[in-house]
């Protein structure tokens, strides 16, 4: 076995409704007395309503710009030397908390994340996905560092778009097909991996079972139980699998896809989470799990999430294909924790093979 390091949990997570109005008395305890509250633009014309008047605490706002690169973090990290920052907020979605993670730990100062979505669990892990500014995924950076508060009020994240609540199901549905093919393979499982395999499970159990109301909490704009079932199974459950797995249990196939596909520029437009949807799906075949694909088409069906290139509005070229194909088996990809052989040839092979068994699904219903 490789070597193991367990990143659990941020320092405090705090899940209930209220939870923001209580974001002062926190700073407060860190001795905290001045902040950046990074948030984009469509969350925070939501957001700002809910967002908490600051008494003691000096703030400084600012739109972080829709992406995480280099660039931006370096922008931010002069502002808050020029402005002698000692915290950052980031209110929004995966890609705002991995810039506030990302800038946190270059400038050594806490992380307090404020979610707006349910889509990833950026917010509970100490992990940053990394872009270029014309949108390809650069690097994926693991910190020492545990993000200091999450503070999630699902009465907000009800108000939030539903497709980035059925994106985000998908993303999370892929913890347990990723995490099963990697920890499967071994003979001996520590706690921690055990811990892990139990957390990815129970993403896909809850998933299955409560996604369809959820879905209708968002629909009334009422919250329900079932939401906040799929709010905390997205966002803690989620970081559980790779924050007690380490490398065993954070991505193999499906994410692998996902990242080949982003150097095409008509996969930008596409929501992360519906395109790790469908390298779940390339990663079953690949691992001649086709009866698991028959399984997961009516709860794909009725989520709306996509099945098949065409679903994504993909038309590609079989150069287009065969690029893709080549960059998720690269040498540094997490399909190679797969226990297949991975070459070039099998990806590009399994992507037609789906194609082909979902549209004969199609011509047969």
């Amino acid at each position: 076995m490789q070597p193991l390091i367990v990143r659990g949990a941020p320092q405090e997570y705090i899940c209930k409704k209220g939870a923001w109005d209580e974001l002062e008395a926190h700073l407060e305890n860190r001795n905290i007395q001045s902040v950046l509250v990074l948030h984009g633009e469509k969350s925070w014309a939501v957001a700002k309503n809910f967002f908490p008047k600051f008494v003691s605490i000096k703030a400084s706002f600012a739109n972080y710009g829709g992406e995480n690169t280099e660039e931006k973090a370096k922008e931010f990290c002069l502002f808050i030397q020029k402005n002698k920052i000692e915290g950052i907020i980031s209110v929004g979605g995966g890609k705002i908390s991995d810039l506030g993670k990302l800038i946190g730990n270059q400038m050594s100062l806490p992380i307090i994340i404020l979610p707006t979505l349910a889509s990833t669990c950026a917010a509970y892990t100490p992990i940053s996905v990394i872009y270029a500014q014309t949108g390809e995924m650069v690097r994926l950076d693991v910190f020492a560092r545990a993000n200091s508060l999450v503070l999630i009020d699902p009465t907000i994240i009800v108000n939030s778009p539903k497709e980035l609540l059925v994106a985000g199901i998908g993303d999370t549905l892929a913890k347990w097909y990723e995490a099963d093919s990697i920890i499967s393979q071994l003979e001996n499982k520590s706690v921690e991996i055990e811990v892990s395999w139990y957390a990815a499970k129970q993403c896909q159990q809850k998933l299955l079972k409560y996604s369809k109301d959820a879905l209708k909490a968002i629909d009334d704009q009422q919250f329900s139980e079932a939401f906040q079932q799929i709010v905390e199974t997205n966002i803690l459950l989620a970081g559980m699998v790779g924050g007690f797995g380490d490398d065993y249990g954070r991505c193999s196939g499906a994410h692998s896809i996902h990242d080949a596909l982003t150097i095409l520029p008509q996969s930008h437009h596409q929501l992360h989470g519906n395109k790790v949807a469908y390298g779940i799906f390339v990663q079953l075949v690949i691992e001649n799990k086709l009866a698991e694909i028959n399984e997961l088409l009516p709860f794909y069906h009725e989520l709306g999430l996509p099945t098949c290139l065409e679903d994504l509005n993909m038309n590609l070229t079989k150069e287009e294909v065969k690029n893709v194909a080549i960059r998720a088996s690269e040498a540094h990809e997490t399909i190679h924790f797969m226990k297949e052989t991975i070459t070039p040839e099998i990806v590009e092979n399994a992507m037609y093979q789906l194609e082909d068994f979902i549209h004969d699904k199609l011509q047969k219903a």
